[in-house]
């Protein structure tokens, strides 16, 4: 590596998803609608879950927080992206790429073990719903939610504070549409073997730690419903899984692509194409998978909206 292509930058040039001017309006509408939904969907639920008494329980709690989560990750990283589509500036400063990086990490490892802590949630009322509401104290549920946030802001404070230690870059253009470590690193002069390294074994201990607890409450969740007498209970518990797994598999594959492999060099396209699924599509579609199917959801709205509206 030659050291006199090496300079300092003050800014970076996000490259995007696509330089094709035809699809740039296409693009722009499509991630627009989609911002606009998350934004409508996550909102919504944390509004009808704090207003709606019913749904203090332990369940909604999380998944007050998972729409809070999915409602702050992506607005991190859409409305620039937005703004890059149309403008043919798609520069972003040290500062604001450092922060945003630091913010989407945040976000990102909160709801991988958030996702666990669901997980586990479900698979106590499952399993243990006459000590439901014991084991799952409002004192616990707390601690966890806080364990969640403190976990995700521990470890993007730990890649934050090496990648600051990068004095110099080859260029200051970024093949990707916001600005993630990864297609950061493959643009340093100095050796990121270091980074590399602890990016892989973070986010590899942090999705094999979730999926363990994740997998193994939907085990013990499949074996209670296989015990069920019900026809129509176990459906309907089959159906919840399913959709929960659904995502679940979405967001974390997309993750173990990304993140859980050894570094190759600059962000392919279909880095980004993959990246796009947990950073634009899941915020979207969680609110759906989660909560609005749910039948004392859909309630809670009819009383806050009439039921005029709602059917």
């Amino acid at each position: 590596m030659e050291q006199e292509n090496c300079t300092k930058v003050a800014e970076f040039i996000l490259l995007g998803l696509s330089d094709t001017p035809e699809l740039k309006v296409f693009l722009f509408l499509l991630f627009l609608l989609i911002y606009g939904v998350t934004v409508l969907g996550n909102t919504g639920m944390i509004v009808v879950i704090q207003a709606n008494s019913q749904l203090h329980t332990p369940m909604y709690f999380f998944l007050s927080h998972l729409s809070f989560v999915d409602l702050c990750y992506s607005t991190v990283i859409v409305p620039k992206m937005l703004d890059n589509i149309l403008n043919k500036d798609k520069a972003i400063s040290f500062l604001g790429c450092t922060v945003q990086f630091y913010l989407f990490c945040t976000c990102v490892v909160t709801e991988v073990i958030l996702l666990a802590v669901m997980a586990y949630d479900r698979f106590v009322a499952i399993c243990n719903p006459l000590l439901y509401m014991v084991i799952m104290s409002q004192k616990l549920c707390v601690q966890l939610v806080s364990g969640c946030y403190l976990c995700g802001t521990v470890c993007s404070l730990i890649h934050l504070c090496l990648a600051l230690e990068i004095s110099s870059y080859q260029s200051n253009v970024i093949n990707h549409f916001f600005c993630d470590l990864p297609p950061l690193l493959s643009l340093a002069c100095s050796d990121v073997s270091v980074n590399e390294l602890l990016l892989y074994i973070v986010a590899t201990f942090n999705e094999v730690s979730t999926i363990v607890v994740i997998l193994t409450s939907y085990l013990f969740i499949l074996i209670t419903i296989l015990r069920m007498r019900s026809a129509e209970g176990r459906r309907k518990a089959f159906s919840t899984c399913a959709s929960h797994l659904t995502a679940i598999v979405v967001f974390h594959g997309t993750i173990l692509f990304i993140y859980c492999r050894p570094s190759s060099g600059n962000s392919t396209d279909t880095d980004k194409v993959a990246t796009v699924f947990y950073t634009v599509v899941i915020p979207m579609l969680n609110p759906l998978i989660y909560s609005l199917r749910n039948k004392d959801v859909k309630e809670a709205l009819r009383k806050m909206l009439g039921p005029k509206i709602i059917s």
